[in-house]
């Protein structure tokens, strides 16, 4: 069905002309409009040879000009400013009695024009103004490094370090032997090795760097959950503003300083701030605060974000911390100490060379090509000696010169520079040239199926109720219909976000989560809006992946009963059930030949490469409830709702890949 919506609004220059005309005027605008699409859908329709009704309408609006509906929201106003000791050091100090001063969870959100159930209003104007008022969600980067700066890296490797003494040497040496037309070969040659090495690996080491560069930026900007306009939905968490309301779940990093609005059995990781690897409790009376950069690792729930970027306590250790590391790789450390072992060599070889000649010398044992001592005792001066020690110390030189591969360094790093260009072409971004050596030794590759191998699309394809599969809810009982659907919309960490009557839902969450609130939806035909006003939610287990199921305590506000709610994978929650429903709604109990069957259910869906869901419930006692806030949710003696089988399609390339990983293995 096609909608279009017009806007007819008053002549601002007949403002002059009594009010009572105005409607007629706007009136015979919006028949205009109305016969004009009506024309313009029939000859459309005759143009395509589609000459058939069709059950479009059209909705008019229409309103004066005064209409307070053409005014623009009012600017919103904070109570609170960046400036302010008590809301600055709120979170980083974890000041409660600030906190409290300030009104709580609600009464910041208040004082941040927010809300837990609204959020922000979102607009561009509101989230300039916060930024302006509070920052943004960015930190300073470390400046990268100039070539200049990879060149001095190249440089400062001991074998080259060693190569350029000796090359100094070399052509000291040879200038006075030879003289400056025929002395320069060797040192000069020596220093061009040097100096393509370094070349080679700075102009490598640069250009990786670089790209690196990019790709850390791009990683680094993920999506973040966020309540914005009473609506859920991802924006950036460079985005990300004070004031803004952010959901979190099992595995979330928290990208802000905030305080939690509400949430159940939030817990998180602190060891990235404290260094301590116990799980911190969060609540959001008594240990509301929530600082950035810290892992949830249990439950979930909303957080009002208080501080962004460089205000947060992550943003200040970011300034002072630097990532780059200095340990050397394993061939460095092999070439360091091939280096020594033929310095070590070379110079006690040098020494005694030295020792040795010197002493021939000065003894006259040696002797010209005449057979004449070089060295006569009657004629001892101070050049002659000079000369003859500085013959014999270039010769023992010459030794360690020699001794030292010079091609050993361009050698490798000309092999580590063709590894990286090749494994860049292969899409495999290595940032520094000692990487290619470690790749070199890699014998496995692990990849992550979701999203990497599959679209990451979940979606419902199999639903059983007992031992049948339905095709429809047309023949399940519309009891076990609404039990199915307070499983899968109220025990979840994902939203469903109708914005009017006519648009279909925005649902948001993992794609889980995702698959089976759509299925609740679209098949179930499940209304979240009014679930939540019908029931309350007491209690929440989380989902995570020792237990492999969550669960959720609500009240029936209609039916006036307490049921507890569980879903997870399929063999655990079918260890726990005792009872199972049918089609028809009856409750029978579950044997031994029956959890047989089921079991096979469940075994034939993961064989078709399904992933399974179970949804058990269990009506509880209102005592039971009353017992104590943390107290467990029943998970005994459940009745089985029903399976749901979800498939993640494959990417269309994928099957290629397989086969051409295969036959690149194949010997």
């Amino acid at each position: 069905m096609e909608i279009a919506a017009f806007l007819v609004a008053g002549d601002r220059s007949t403002a002059s002309e009594p009010s009572s005309s105005r409607p007629a005027k706007q009136w015979r605008k919006a028949m205009n409009v109305i016969r004009t699409c009506h024309r313009l859908a029939r000859l459309a329709l005759c143009s395509a040879g589609m000459l058939r009704r069709t059950g479009s309408y059209v909705t008019i609006k229409i309103h004066a000009d005064d209409d307070p509906a053409d005014a623009k929201p009012a600017a919103v106003e904070f109570s609170v400013a960046a400036d302010d000791a008590d809301f600055k050091n709120l979170v980083k100090e974890k000041r409660l009695d600030c906190f409290r001063r300030l009104g709580g969870g609600s009464g910041l959100a208040r004082a941040l024009a927010s809300g837990a159930e609204t959020g922000i209003r979102g607009g561009d104007d509101d989230v300039r103004r916060r930024r302006e008022a509070f920052g943004a969600n960015t930190y300073p980067k470390r400046k990268p490094k100039s070539f200049l700066s990879h060149v001095v890296d190249a440089l400062s490797d001991v074998f080259l370090i060693v190569l350029l003494v000796c090359a100094a040497v070399s052509l000291g040496f040879g200038i006075k032997e030879h003289g400056l037309k025929d002395g320069w070969y060797d040192g000069v040659s020596i220093f061009l090795a040097v100096f393509l090495v370094a070349a080679v690996s700075a102009v490598s080491n640069h250009g990786q760097a670089k790209r690196f560069d990019r790709l850390s930026r791009e990683s680094d900007d993920i999506a973040v959950a966020v309540v914005r306009g009473a609506r859920r939905q991802e924006v950036s968490i460079f985005e990300l503003v004070v004031g803004d309301v952010v959901v979190l779940k099992i595995g979330d990093a928290v990208p802000a300083d905030g305080v939690l609005l509400e949430g159940h059995a939030l817990q998180v990781d602190e060891s990235s701030m404290t260094g301590e690897p116990h799980p911190v409790d969060v609540d959001a009376e008594k240990s509301p605060f929530l600082v950035s950069g810290v892992k949830v690792i249990d439950g979930y729930g909303a957080m009002l974000v208080t501080a962004v970027g460089v205000d947060t306590a992550w943003g200040e250790m970011m300034g002072t911390i630097t990532r780059e590391s200095t340990d050397p790789t394993p061939l460095q450390e092999r070439l360091e100490g091939l280096t020594s072992s033929i310095g070590k060599v070379g110079v006690a070889v040098a020494v005694l060379v030295f020792a040795v000649l010197t002493a021939r010398h000065f003894t006259g044992s040696t002797k010209d090509e005449q057979g004449t001592p070089l060295f006569d005792k009657n004629k001892v001066t101070f050049n002659a000696v000079f000369s003859a020690l500085v013959a014999i110390f270039q010769q023992a030189v010459t030794i360690i010169v020699v001794a030292i591969p010079e091609g050993l360094p361009l050698a490798v790093t000309l092999t580590l520079a063709f590894s990286m260009k090749r494994m860049v072409k292969e899409n495999a971004l290595v940032r520094r040239l000692s990487a290619c050596e470690t790749m070199g030794s890699v014998t496995a590759i692990c990849t992550d199926k979701t999203g990497t191998l599959t679209l990451n699309e979940m979606k419902v394809t199999e639903f059983w109720v007992g031992h049948d599969r339905t095709a429809a809810t047309a023949g399940v009982a519309g009891g076990v219909v609404s039990l199915l659907c307070q499983g899968a919309g109220l025990n979840t960490t994902g939203s469903v976000y109708k914005p009017d009557n006519v648009s279909p839902p925005e649902v948001s969450g993992s794609p889980t989560e995702k698959a089976l609130l759509s299925w609740a939806v679209a098949d179930l035909g499940m209304d979240a809006d009014a679930l939540k006003k019908s029931c309350k939610v007491l209690r929440v287990e989380a989902f995570n992946s020792d237990k492999k199921r969550s669960g959720v305590l609500i009240r029936d506000n209609v039916a006036r009963t307490v049921v507890a709610h569980w879903k997870g994978a399929a063999e655990m929650i079918l260890a726990s059930c005792s009872m199972y429903v049918t089609a028809d709604g009856a409750a029978r109990e579950l044997g031994v030949e029956e959890r047989r069957k089921l079991e096979k259910v469940i075994g034939d869906m993961a064989a078709g490469s399904l992933r399974c869901i179970a949804f058990a419930y269990k009506q509880q006692q209102q005592q039971v409830v009353d017992g104590g806030e943390h107290a467990k949710i029943d998970d005994e003696g459940l009745t089985l709702l029903g399976f749901v089988g979800l498939k993640d399609p494959c990417r269309p390339e994928v099957k290629a890949s397989i086969e051409a990983c295969k036959k690149q293995a194949s010997p």
